[in-house]
């Protein structure tokens, strides 16, 4: 079962870093430890960035904040069964 909590945590620590206002997933990728091969995972999840922009497709871009961009990834991932 995914902690959804943790799995939340662990986007924002991801991403926070990157310089919002971000206007596409190439804004991203700098702030990420591991590029885009890091590492997402809590239960029977397991992603990577990567494979997160494949799932996920096309985003709401430009996100203001992090909170914003970590809301729609969890939503997303929500709608798509995928956590």
């Amino acid at each position: 079962m995914v902690d959804r909590d943790d799995l939340r945590e662990q986007f924002v620590t991801a991403f926070e870093g990157a310089d919002y206002p971000i206007s596409s997933p190439m804004d991203l990728v700098p702030a990420l430890p591991d590029g885009p091969g890091t590492k997402f995972e809590s239960g029977d999840f397991s992603m990577t960035a990567m494979e997160l922009q494949t799932k996920l497709g096309s985003a709401d871009f430009p996100y203001e904040t992090v909170d914003d961009f970590v809301d729609d990834i969890m939503d997303q991932l929500d709608d798509r069964g995928l956590i």
